[in-house]
């Protein structure tokens, strides 16, 4: 690989941007994250050099830019279609002036066929619109639901003390889960992929299941039972509140509000046939993730509600 290259993490101080920055760092490359807020470490996020600045603010991301060949985007947590398009006119902005040789854009979501009346997909619709206009080197990745979302906090208690396996999804939702590691290894190879310039592809794990069917997996992995349990969209979106603010809560609330409508059923359903073909990576089955995790982390831990399967932290955009 070139020793040219440098890369930018936009988002790097989000779960999803922090697991590509790791990534990066683990193959030694020339690395640098974008985030607003204080230079002071963030637990959990890699270390790595970070320019401060807001999305908002063009001259910040051209600092951020210098130099840099290959960029990865993740977009902070706004709900506000004139911003979210500011941000992504200010990081297209930038990197053509840059020189950039190949963007890889995280929606953070699939996104329906259809407009829909949620800013949480029409957001991410419109900064696409903006990256993938056919001039920068683009690369369109659209995840489905997180595995790292049960490791948590609101997850993991009930899990291992309860075995009840919550999240805010219809039971029969078919769902292509996918790790943060399996993001990133595939973040990775949007990146460096030769041809891929213009790919908007879905992305997901092998396995595709009901919620049913993801407590049978993490009962196996366990050696527990465990029951699935749809949350209700208002009991998620209060849970959210209390960590994200209202705002935001009930933007991420939104991908949720549309699926419960039975909106495009095979939504969070990708074909891991066409991403293995594509970006050329095996992708984690999910009982190999469930069996790798620590999960008596949470075993003296009492689950606090129905708080947020966080899709990615706050604190790390523009």
């Amino acid at each position: 690989m070139s020793e040219d290259r440098t890369y930018l993490v936009i988002g790097a101080r989000g779960f999803q941007g922090a697991a590509v920055a790791r990534a990066l760092l683990a193959e030694g490359l020339d690395a640098r994250g974008f985030a607003r807020g204080s230079g002071a470490p963030v637990a959990g996020i890699p270390a790595l050099p970070t320019v401060l600045g807001d999305l908002a603010e063009l001259d910040d991301v051209r600092k951020a830019f210098v130099g840099v060949t290959h960029v990865s985007v993740v977009l902070p947590l706004v709900y506000d279609v004139e911003l979210v398009q500011t941000y992504a006119r200010n990081v297209a902005a930038a990197a053509r002036e840059a020189g950039v040789t190949r963007l890889v854009y995280n929606t953070n979501t699939p996104l329906p066929r259809q407009v829909t009346p949620y800013a949480a997909y029409e957001t991410r619709r419109a900064a696409e619109a903006v990256l993938a206009d056919g001039i920068l080197p683009t690369v369109v990745l659209r995840p489905p639901v997180y595995l790292d979302n049960l490791f948590s906090p609101w997850n993991g208690p009930a899990l291992i003390n309860d075995g009840v396996l919550a999240y805010p999804l219809p039971e029969g939702r078919r769902v292509s889960w996918l790790s943060h590691a399996d993001l990133a290894t595939a973040t990775l190879a949007a990146l460096h992929g030769e041809g891929l310039e213009g790919t908007v592809l879905s992305l997901g794990g092998p396995d595709t299941v009901t919620g049913g069917e993801l407590a049978q997996a993490f009962a196996a992995a366990l050696g527990r039972d465990v029951a699935y349990v749809p949350l209700e969209a208002d009991d998620f979106e209060a849970g959210l509140r209390t960590v994200l603010g209202t705002p935001a809560a009930a933007g991420v609330a939104g991908i949720y509000r549309w699926v419960g409508t039975g909106g495009d059923a095979e939504l969070f359903v990708a074909d891991h046939d066409e991403v293995e073909h594509v970006l050329g990576v095996r992708l984690t089955p999910i009982n190999e993730w469930v069996a790798a995790q620590p999960w008596s982390t949470w075993a003296a831990v009492r689950s606090n509600g129905a708080g947020p399967p966080d899709p990615v932290r706050a604190d790390h955009g523009g």
